[in-house]
């Protein structure tokens, strides 16, 4: 018998009694067809663990669920990786964020930049950007993952540079010196903290990527050949997974 997994954003407590969210609902009942008996699997964003629920009172319009036990989840990777990606068009955007997701990405900024040919107003932005959010739950959902990373509000290039951290910024460039692989940096202690710059279709322009260096992002190299804006992204996202991350 199938046991989606499903975010609602709720705090849970065992052997208590509660309504589902109307998304929830839609999906689980609506959708899937669960009755009454199924069991599916809940997690809320914000902590290590998920839980087993079984559905009860389930109605025309809205059921209920009782959580019936905890486990915990250890599959967030050891570095937090900040992905600075330059708003890209059509369905590229939103493959770059669900893959990123998968790969261990904590937070994700979308970047106007001088090539991303994106122009959007307030009110198309606000849903755009809940659009993203949702695509990032439903790869949280997927990939098991417990706590859910965060589509900050887009801002323009140069504002996400001058940003304080104290993390280790990187920026792709074709005539770098060092690769992912080879750069001479090692974390010190348990923060491991990487901010990872991803120009749109395009690339960045030679001045944005002056802005960048003088921001101290590091340029490095990502292979012979040229990559599109969102296999770019995975590449790197893999790459510091390998070298940093879990995926040694």
């Amino acid at each position: 018998m199938r046991n989606p997994r499903v975010y609602q954003n709720s705090e849970f407590t065992l052997n208590d009694t509660m309504k589902l969210s109307d998304d929830v609902f839609g999906h689980i009942v609506r959708v899937l067809r669960l009755v009454a008996g199924d069991t599916i699997t809940l997690f809320n964003g914000n902590e290590a663990f998920q839980y087993s629920a079984k559905l009860v009172a389930v109605q025309k319009k809205h059921a209920c669920v009782e959580i019936i036990s905890q486990e915990a989840v250890n599959n967030e990777s050891p570095v937090s990786i900040h992905l600075g990606q330059g708003i890209s068009r059509g369905d590229r955007m939103d493959f770059t964020l669900q893959k990123s997701v998968e790969l261990g990405v904590n937070t994700i900024t979308p970047l106007f930049t001088e090539r991303c040919g994106v122009k959007l107003s307030a009110e198309r932005l606000a849903k755009k950007r809940e659009q993203w959010q949702k695509i990032v739950i439903s790869a949280c959902e997927q990939s098991g993952r417990c706590f859910v990373p965060e589509v900050t509000q887009p801002v323009l290039l140069q504002d996400w540079l001058n940003e304080e951290t104290k993390a280790l910024k990187l920026n792709l460039h074709p005539k770098a010196e060092h690769s992912i692989m080879t750069i001479p940096f090692k974390f010190e202690g348990d923060c491991q903290n990487i901010r990872l710059l991803i120009g749109p279709e395009g690339g960045l322009s030679d001045e944005e990527i002056s802005q960048a260096n003088q921001a101290d992002f590091q340029d490095i190299l990502l292979g012979p050949r040229v990559l599109r804006t969102e296999t770019a992204a995975l590449t790197a996202i893999t790459a510091l997974q390998c070298r940093f991350g879990d995926l040694a």
